[in-house]
Parts: C-alpha cells; structure tokens; sequence
C-alpha cells in the first residue's frame, strides 16, 4: 500500500535525526522460523536486501546495531558478515540500548529500535522511535511509532533503512 505524502512526510519528521538503529534479530531479520536438525545445528532464512540497506545506511553515517536475547552464534555469523555490531544474549535489552547511547553520546531521541516481540516493547518505548515489523505481534506494533508494510526476514530491514536514508538525504547528498 502506498503511503500518501503527509504520513511519508510525518515518517520523515520521525526518522531524519536517527544516528542509532538498533535492531532485533528473530523476526526482524528472519522470519521467526528456525530450521533444526537433527544433530541440534539451527538455520535461519535472512534477506540479502537488508544487507544492501544497512551498508547505504551506515554510508550516510548511521550506525546499526543488533541487539538479541538469542545466544545462538548464528546471530553473530550473520551480523559479522554484514559488518555490523552484535549484542546477543541480552537478558535485558533495554540496558544494552542505553549503554549503546552513553559510548555514542547520543541521547535516546536520536535512536530507533526494531523489534517483533514483547521482550522488545520496552526498548522500543525507550528510544525516539520504536519501529515494528508488519507480522510483529499486536501488543508490539500498538506501541511502535512506525510499522513496516514488509515482514520480518522479507525485507523489513531494507525498508527502514529506506525511510532513513530518505528522511536525511538532502539535496547536497545523493544516496
């Protein structure tokens, strides 16, 4: 569905200060499934889109960070190829969020967190915009500010790194 020109506009407003993305991985980057075999090993299905956006979103000097109660090392696999800092097996996420903001010297207006799931509510609350995937559960999307038309680990990442690379482009920087 395409959005008209005020919500865009208002999305913009949200996002054009953002200097901290932190993201869930479970439902954000996949699509909530986990492949196991036999012998215990785990698989995931990420999006290779998303990992196009997070290298255009941290071009324009935006850094991303995931942020996981998950332990499993695949998380870490993953975000070590794409370059991007990894916090798993965060008991509390929140807490992980505010020391991200504190070594960053940013205050929590200037952050996003993404998440699918109710671990996620209270960091999302806690950040400038908390941000959910479409497939989030209920009690998670009725407290984002935004709400992506893609699913998690079907792009919603690439998404969102879309909105704010377009909320901060000017005409100075072309993207």
């Amino acid at each position: 569905m395409k959005k008209s020109p005020q919500a865009r506009e208002a999305r913009g407003l949200l996002l054009r200060n953002i200097r901290l993305v932190c993201f869930d991985f479970d439902g954000v980057f996949t699509d909530n499934r986990v492949l196991v075999s036999e012998d215990g090993g785990e698989s995931v299905w990420c999006h290779r889109s998303d990992g196009i956006g997070l290298t255009r979103l941290k071009s324009i000097g935006v850094d991303c960070v995931v942020v996981s109660s998950e332990k499993n090392p695949l998380v870490q696999v993953r975000m070590n190829k794409l370059g991007v800092e990894c916090h798993s097996g965060a008991e509390r996420k929140k807490d992980v969020v505010k020391q991200l903001l504190r070594q960053r010297q940013f205050g929590p207006a200037h952050a996003a967190f993404v998440g699918n799931d109710v671990l996620d509510i209270e960091s999302m609350q806690f950040v400038g915009v908390g941000i959910a995937v479409c497939d989030a559960y209920p009690e998670v999307r009725a407290a984002a500010r935004l709400v992506t038309s893609r699913r998690g680990g079907c792009g919603a990442v690439r998404e969102i790194c879309d909105w704010i690379i377009e909320a901060q482009a000017t005409p100075k920087r072309k993207i």
